[in-house]
């Protein structure tokens, strides 16, 4: 999609990658003018999501350095472009993972932009204008007011800033499956991260009966008690998965590293899905036999459009879900970094970008 390609002259101070090291340090660089199409925000809060640390380290091979990460990003609207319908000075937004797409192309107009060929995400894609796209671990960001969405004033602000991405990383695919106005289903979710535990509170938000699938037996009490989760599988233990065959009817995997398929499919009911939202760097094991015999379908899903985001922004501000943060100020974000690399938060790191920044980076 053509654009009037902006001159890039503000200057934005925020953090970068250099190298594969991955190790963030403060950067200066340029934005482009708020055009007729753009909403200018100053960030508030922007979320430390794990796909950060694989641009930041190049583990898939196509970061462009410098890189700026960051897509769950909040913040206020300072500047207004002329064509922009729906957002005003002051109000308070998210951006997600999506910057651009064509605008175009059937995807993009049924509101599914996120399947778009074209889509450029928030860090690290091509803008319509050239330029490479830099995200929320800065002070501030011009963006497209379509690739925008409002946040209900209820939410607070670093809570729900992951939303952005884990939130509709696991709402679209209970949406798909046709869960969120259904008789009570019995829903699993396998690991208890970033993900799964927004997973968990969306689940039983819509009234399921919601099991937990994971290798760690310690996060029962959590998964129950601070999570409301009915039932928990450690999925190592032999006993417990024989006892939950076939028990059902949904299963989302938030899992981000190798494992089979074949033991988890197996708690599926006859007719049941299981949906992938995980993304391993290595090919999951999927053996035949429980798909055979159980009728099975196993999907994968991503984020979502524009107008699924902000569907699920109001169902959270409705029923009063946000992630459960630990709040960093910018000086810490490699610390950040290296413990989401080790699974230590419960269960996101969200930076408050607006905080005092230091030179300890």
């Amino acid at each position: 999609m053509a654009q009037t390609t902006p001159n890039h002259t503000q200057t934005v101070s925020g953090w970068a990658a250099h190298d594969s090291s991955g190790k963030i340090t403060p950067y200066i660089f340029k934005r482009r003018e708020n055009g007729a199409n753009d909403v200018t925000i100053k960030i508030l809060y922007c979320g430390i999501c794990h796909t950060d640390i694989h641009y930041l380290k190049n583990d898939w091979g196509i970061s462009m350095y410098p890189v700026v990460p960051g897509h769950e990003i909040i913040g206020l609207i300072t500047e207004v472009g002329r064509n922009v319908k729906g957002f005003k000075l002051g109000e308070k937004v998210g951006v997600g993972c999506l910057a651009a797409s064509c605008l175009e192309c059937e995807f993009c107009k049924d509101s599914q932009e996120n399947y778009c060929d074209k889509a450029q995400f928030t860090y690290n894609g091509i803008f319509w204008d050239g330029s490479v796209t830099y995200g929320g671990y800065s002070k501030m960001l011009v963006a497209d007011y379509r690739y925008m969405v409002h946040v209900p004033e209820n939410l607070p602000m670093d809570a729900a800033a992951p939303l952005l991405c884990a939130g509709i990383t696991v709402f679209c695919p209970l949406k798909d499956n046709n869960l969120l106005n259904s008789p009570p289903k019995k829903i699993g979710i396998v690991g208890l991260g970033g993900l799964g535990h927004v997973a968990v509170k969306f689940c039983k938000a819509f009234g399921h009966h919601v099991t937990v699938i994971s290798t760690s037996p310690s996060k029962e009490n959590e998964a129950r008690d601070r999570l409301g989760a009915d039932s928990f599988i450690v999925s190592t233990n032999a006993q417990h998965m024989k006892a939950g065959r076939r028990s059902l009817d949904f299963i989302l995997d938030t899992v981000a590293a190798k494992h089979s398929l074949g033991p988890i499919l197996e708690l599926l009911k006859v007719n049941g899905t299981l949906v992938l939202v995980g993304a391993p760097d290595k090919p999951l094991d999927l053996p035949s036999f429980p798909l055979i015999f159980g009728k099975r379908t196993v999907k994968g899903s991503i984020i979502g459009g524009i107008r699924e985001t902000q569907e699920m922004m109001e169902l959270c501000g409705k029923h009063n879900i946000t992630c459960d943060v630990e709040v960093v100020k910018p000086e810490y974000i490699n610390e950040a970094l290296d413990r989401l690399a080790r699974n230590d938060v419960r269960y996101r790191f969200v930076i408050d970008i607006a905080g005092e920044s230091s030179s300890k980076l």
